[in-house]
């Protein structure tokens, strides 16, 4: 006994290098994940901040085009209204709408309705499928994006044909008018489509109206200005009228009822699809997990393990769960195990009062009371609090002291 408490103390709790080697792979995966997220984010905001504004000096600004066109006597104003840009369609002005695919179907359709027969140019800066189907009627986009960002004018598209080789490279558009130009072909597609408008729309006074769409807005940016033709083909086509307005679609723009969209109509495809993987990934990593949880399966210890240091930790759990009936319990089966063969009873009945008590009263011949403080120390119920396990313990052990003495 004296050896035994001499021993060094087991703790069952892990420690603290235990807990970070379980748990450093999801850590340090979480870490990465969060660099990258706010690298991306940072990156982001610089590069794109006021993108295709002509009052943002930043790269991916425009504010160099319309310093240039000031200089060539042309205004620029910006807009950030579907009824602003409304009405500002006339034979002296040209539309020019930053992001198409921003407005709804019914923005769309009412932008069109004002710019048809007005007279004026409308550029369309890199509209979609449906976009371009609405806004320029006889119109389609190709879902297959040219390879290619500079590319040459091949028409006879005036414009063009001064610019040369410019960065129209983006979406690739075919058009079922037979008056249109179709120039900065890729793959037998064109990046610039010009359509005039019909006979009967060119009947007003003064230059006849039409629509440009192009298909990348590099040309536009402040750090692309500078490159090819970049600003002879952006000053050309918005240069035409003596007035430009600059439409940016913002969130902020009023919509009708029927244009109000739940947040999942907002978000783009690409997004669904991967939460799908995500939901994918995390059943089958459950299932991975999974497979490790099977029946127990003994195997041969590698070292040996002393009976204290077992029970000991045993005691701890008990202790952890605050289970002292089950503590209670597995001492005084122990004790009747122990005292039965002393008393002449076999170990089979050492769990049955009826067998043990009157041959453990008998032995102790009245020495520790009668059968009912023995019955109420064997087999009574468990103690509410540790002091009185401590004391039960105890007493289990002088019990047992008084049956071995000689």
């Amino acid at each position: 006994m004296t050896t035994e408490a001499t021993l060094p103390t087991t703790s069952a709790s892990p420690t603290a290098r235990q807990v970070w080697t379980r748990a450093r792979g999801i850590t340090l995966a979480l870490v990465a994940l969060l660099v990258a997220a706010f690298a991306i984010a940072a990156i982001r905001s610089d590069a794109r901040h006021g993108e295709l504004d002509p009052r943002s000096a930043d790269p991916y600004g425009s504010r160099a085009v319309a310093e240039l066109l000031a200089d060539r006597g042309v205004s620029t104003r910006v807009v950030d209204t579907l009824d602003d840009a409304r009405a500002a369609a006339g034979p002296d002005t040209t539309l020019l709408v930053a992001v198409p695919d921003l407005l709804t179907e019914r923005q769309q359709t009412q932008l069109r309705s004002a710019t048809e027969g007005s007279g004026g140019r409308t550029v369309l800066v890199a509209p979609g499928g449906p976009a371009v189907e609405r806004l320029a009627p006889g119109v389609t986009a190709d879902p297959a994006l040219s390879v290619d960002s500079t590319l040459a004018p091949d028409c006879d598209l005036p414009a063009a044909r001064r610019a040369g080789s410019a960065d129209t490279g983006g979406i690739r558009y075919s058009s079922a008018h037979v008056e249109a130009e179709a120039c900065y072909p890729s793959r037998r597609l064109a990046t610039l489509l010009r359509i005039p408008e019909t006979s009967a729309e060119t009947a007003q006074e003064g230059t006849p109206g039409d629509t440009v769409v192009l298909g990348a807005p590099d040309i536009f940016y402040n750090n692309h200005l500078d490159e090819h033709g970049n600003a002879s083909l952006a000053l050309q086509l918005l240069g035409s009228r003596d007035h430009l307005v600059w439409y940016l679609p913002s969130l902020t723009d009023a919509t009708t009822p029927d244009d109000e969209r739940s947040f999942f109509d907002l978000l783009p495809s690409g997004w669904l699809w991967g939460t799908l993987q995500l939901f994918v990934a995390a059943a089958l990593a459950a299932l991975w997990r999974a497979r490790r949880l099977g029946p127990l399966v003994p195997e041969k210890l590698p070292v040996a393990i002393r009976a204290s240091e077992t029970a000991e930790g045993r005691a701890r759990l008990y202790r952890k769960v605050n289970a002292r009936d089950r503590a209670a319990a597995a001492l005084r089966s122990a004790t009747r195990t122990r005292l039965a063969p002393l008393v002449g009873v076999p170990v089979s009945q050492a769990h049955t009062p009826e067998a043990l008590l009157p041959a453990l009263s008998a032995h102790l011949d009245g020495e520790h009371g009668d059968g009912q403080s023995l019955h109420a120390l064997l087999f009574g119920p468990p103690p509410g609090d540790d002091a009185a396990l401590i004391a039960l313990a105890d007493q289990l052990d002088a019990l047992e002291r008084e049956v071995r003495r000689p």
